[in-house]
């Protein structure tokens, strides 16, 4: 692969100002494109540091799968141990949105100044840290909130017992590491690069559920499977039966052209066009319809429990209609569209149901349950939504479903069979600047600090996806949770670091225990979980040849 000015390039002045701040991976990684590469079928092992106070120890490895396939794993060492487990004492906090009592990992300066005088009180030594919002384009900027933090530990366990003392002094305690805080430098990190040029690809690029859009799969034994190039992890899924059927999206998905799932609000997804021939990233929103004659009535929702919509983001929603992660909101009236992928046993309870055949023809009616037939679908209402049905979806009557994706500029999005689409949050990068719309998409949340806190501020393992200058695909994983090896990114952070690879456009997609790439079927990061790699909803899988996966 040649190594051109922007992407893995040597021009980085823009990098090296951020590493003058204490960000010096982007640089650390330019500095290594630099160096001459060997034959592209050979892998590469480089090692170099880069110049001033902060210097920093790098090992890049450049593997060339096939033409226009490219993995990367650079692994930055700061050269120090700066890291401690600490005790944080949590904010009494109020739920935003229910009202109820929480707790918070900050709160404001009164707060800090009272209960570290409190712990002082108490015969602890704490000491206050300023928190400030990091660089989103919808938050405040200066002070988000103030820590309150008691001792400096090598171990856990030794963490541990100290807040296990200052909780016994009827505080509310947490153990952290502080290499996990973007506000200092990371001890290390691990990331691994895909560089695909749809170009060059003699293949495809896809989202894939396995044919199953009810179930979870690891991302290695689907890439092992589908013998793909390289296999990362995709979108928000559902993890728990309180939350909905496992493995369903939590946003939207489509699979070779088909939806499989319907976006919660307007939130950014990555659109593999023909095949992965053309890419981009977009804020993308759906809208899905009903017709009987001339009643309409609007779909909220595919292969998805009737009344539970994980992470919001419907119009109707309780307790909002805006998008929030990882939050389960309810809908009393709601209809339901179920697809012939939908593998699991249909969701049972209150309602109506209507089995449609591949015309949409109603050739069944009556309770909810069973399964989709084969070529069909179905459709599930509860409330007004199943008195609709019951109105006007006789059997023998025909149905028709409109389908709608539409981009924040209001442009219809229109999806034919080698297209696909997986979708989380937030934006990373637009039109090759950083804009991390983290409220927006409901990551974050200005006005309560209960929720999004180390979600988007505390490093975590993370997957990304993008487009360089050049149209390249970069599908990006940073490893996570090791304290001292590889502490992950912030939000910030992976923005930061997606636009030192030359990315025009990027998103966050699904990250810490699902965070995954397989290369050649193996898996080759380590993963966060402690059972080990994670099954997941679905994954984006680079193939070796045209065909659907």
């Amino acid at each position: 692969m040649s190594v051109g000015t922007g992407t893995f390039g040597c021009a980085a002045r823009g990098v090296r100002r951020r590493a003058a701040r204490g960000w010096v991976l982007g640089t650390a990684l330019a500095l290594v494109a630099c160096v001459p590469q060997a034959d592209a079928s050979t892998r590469v092992d480089v090692s170099t540091r880069t110049g001033g106070p902060a210097a920093d120890a790098v090992t890049w490895t450049t593997r060339q799968l096939a033409p226009g396939v490219e993995v990367r794993t650079g692994i930055l060492d700061s050269g120090r141990t700066g890291g401690v487990w600490t005790v944080t004492v949590q904010a009494p906090a109020v739920n935003r949105l229910t009202g109820a009592a929480t707790w918070a990992p900050l709160g404001d300066r009164d707060w800090a100044d009272g209960t570290a005088g409190r712990l002082r009180a108490a015969g602890f030594a704490p000491r206050v840290e300023r928190v400030t919002w990091d660089r989103y384009a919808d938050t405040p900027h200066g002070t988000m909130g103030w820590q309150v933090r008691v001792g400096g530990s090598a171990t856990q366990a030794d963490a541990a017992t100290l807040g296990s003392a200052v909780s016994a002094a009827g505080f509310r305690t947490s153990v952290e590491w502080t290499g996990y805080d973007g506000r200092e430098r990371a001890d290390a990190e691990r990331v691994h690069v895909a560089v695909v040029d749809p170009a060059r690809l003699r293949g495809t690029v896809e989202v894939t559920d396995g044919g199953n859009a009810a179930d979870r799969e690891k991302t290695s034994t689907v890439a092992a499977r589908l013998g793909s190039l390289v296999g990362v992890n995709g979108g928000f899924f559902v993890t728990s039966d309180a939350d909905g059927v496992q493995g369903t999206s939590s946003g939207l998905s489509a699979v070779h052209g088909e939806l499989q799932s319907m976006a919660v609000g307007s939130r950014a997804a990555l659109i593999l066009a023909d095949g992965g021939r053309h890419v981009r990233v977009a804020d993308l929103s759906t809208t899905v319809t009903v017709r009987s004659g001339s009643a309409v009535r609007a779909v909220e929702g595919i292969n998805r429990v009737p009344g539970k919509v994980r992470d919001c983001g419907r119009p109707g929603a309780v307790p909002t209609a805006l998008p929030r992660q990882d939050v389960t909101c309810s809908l009393t009236d709601d209809l339901v569209k179920f697809t012939s992928e939908f593998g699991a046993p249909l969701p049972t309870g209150a309602g109506a149901q209507v089995v449609l055949d591949r015309h949409g023809v109603v050739v069944s009616r009556g309770e909810r349950g069973g399964s989709v037939p084969a070529g069909g679908s179905v459709l599930q209402g509860t409330g007004s939504a199943a008195a609709w049905l019951a109105e006007h979806a006789g059997t023998g009557s025909r149905l028709k479903l409109r389908e709608t994706v539409r981009d924040a500029s209001g442009r219809r999005v229109r999806l034919g069979s080698d297209d696909s689409v997986v979708s989380a949050a937030p934006t990373l990068v637009e039109d090759g600047r950083v804009h991390i719309d983290a409220t927006a998409e409901g990551t974050l949340d200005p006005l309560d600090l209960s929720f999004g806190f180390a979600w988007s501020n505390v490093r975590q393992p993370r997957t990304m996806a993008g487009v360089d200058g050049r149209g390249r695909l970069l599908l990006v994983t940073v490893d996570g949770r090791q304290p001292g090896v590889s502490e992950g990114f912030t939000l910030a952070e992976a923005a930061r670091f997606m636009r030192s690879l030359g990315a025009v456009q990027a998103l966050n997609l699904d990250g810490g225990g699902s965070t995954a790439m397989a290369v050649a079927g193996s898996l080759v990061n380590v993963t966060s979980d402690a059972t080990g790699e994670r099954a997941v909803g679905d994954t984006v899988q680079v193939l070796p040849r045209a065909g659907r996966g």
